[in-house]
């Protein structure tokens, strides 16, 4: 066994389609490139994806996936889930009993309960922080926020600005910066080839801004169609309500990630409309989409929150205010009638996104937390 052995404790349901999943087997799969000897602990529940993680993610077998007990009774309520969180991390604290040599990194909060000295990543703050959430950041060796403001946030409570480190998310440039047409890419997923084409990838969740996008179909010149790919079960069924008479907006649904390459470069114009009404969106995000769609090589229209400023300006993307189908509605337009700007703009995406690959993203949180020392 590795001295070193890095385990990567996450309580989530393994394959899921939710994006957490991805960017944790990406993760891991760039820890175990950059040298590391890997393994990923998740709980062992009921799960309607049988297949297997790495073929369902399209990633390298490089590391290792430990199922341990839980109670799995998460589809009871926050209950269930504090159950079944409390006795995932017992089994872990017990599968971990005898390793006196190990890296332990989580985005869990509940690991404190169990551990100390472990790297902590975090994806969004609570709107009212408890001596609990101080308690676990202070327990944490490192802590790994997406947003410089998540980082301002933290230290404003206390926490010890040289153990927090900025770090976005990240994209696999070759899978995203593939050699296909428009044209190509419509036959293959029989979309028409002669209509203007504004996609969104991802949830349908509020914060997401979708109900923006689908008002400014409404507003859109006729021949530019809105697909958006992703989305619950539960979500495409409220949505389908939604668009009843909305003829131009098509929902596809959730489509396997090695898929969304083609979508992206199947459009004419890519949309990044999160609401700024959460604070999840406006300060703490960093999208997996925000840098695949940079790195399609397609142009952009996002919502100008300070999350997204973050990694998009005006030379990489067309910013709008967030919540208005109206502006957005215009943007489109604008970047539909001026190709030799969305060209240019598109090609500083590509330019600006080569610095956020996985690889390079585990290599900086390593350098950070001192692995090798």
């Amino acid at each position: 066994l590795n001295k070193n052995m890095f385990f990567y404790i996450a309580n989530i349901r393994i394959p899921t389609e939710r994006a957490h999943g991805l960017q944790i087997m990406k993760m891991c799969e760039a820890f175990a490139k950059n040298k590391r000897e890997v393994e990923l602990v998740v709980p062992r529940r009921f799960n309607h994806i049988q297949k297997n993680p790495f073929e369902y993610y399209g990633i390298e077998p490089v590391f290792k996936i430990k199922k341990l007990f839980c109670l799995d009774l998460v589809k009871f309520g926050r209950i269930g889930f504090l159950i079944q969180s409390f006795t995932f991390f017992l089994s872990v604290k017990i599968h971990l009993l005898f390793r006196e040599k190990k890296i332990l990194y989580a985005r869990d909060w509940f690991i404190g309960l169990f551990f100390n000295d472990f790297i902590l990543e975090i994806h969004n703050l609570p709107k009212k922080i408890t001596r609990w959430h101080k308690n676990v950041w202070q327990k944490a060796s490192h802590i790994i926020v997406l947003t410089v403001i998540a980082k301002k946030r933290l230290i404003e409570t206390g926490i010890r600005e040289d153990k927090i480190f900025v770090a976005p998310d990240a994209v696999d440039l070759k899978k995203f910066d593939i050699s296909v047409s428009k044209e190509e890419a419509r036959k293959k997923l029989n979309l028409p080839v002669d209509k203007k084409i504004v996609l969104y990838t991802g949830h349908l969740y509020k914060w997401k801004g979708v109900d923006a996008l689908i008002e400014a179909g409404k507003l859109l010149e006729k021949g530019t169609l809105i697909y958006l790919v992703g989305g619950t079960k539960k979500d495409i069924t409220n949505y389908k309500l939604q668009i009843t008479n909305y003829h131009n907006v098509h929902l596809v649904g959730h489509r396997p990630h090695n898929e969304i390459p083609l979508w992206l470069k199947a459009a004419d114009i890519l949309v990044l409309p999160n609401s700024g009404q959460d604070d999840i969106s406006k300060f703490y995000t960093s999208p997996m989409k925000l840098f695949e769609y940079m790195a399609s090589g397609r142009p952009i229209v996002a919502s100008d929150l300070p999350s997204i400023r973050e990694i998009l300006n005006g030379d990489n993307a067309f910013l709008i205010d967030s919540d208005n189908s109206q502006k957005l509605a215009s943007a489109i337009d604008k970047v539909l009638k001026n190709a030799s700007l969305s060209n240019s703009m598109a090609v500083k995406a590509i330019l600006d996104v080569k610095k956020y690959t996985w690889e390079e993203r585990t290599r900086k949180i390593i350098n950070f937390c001192g692995f090798y020392v």
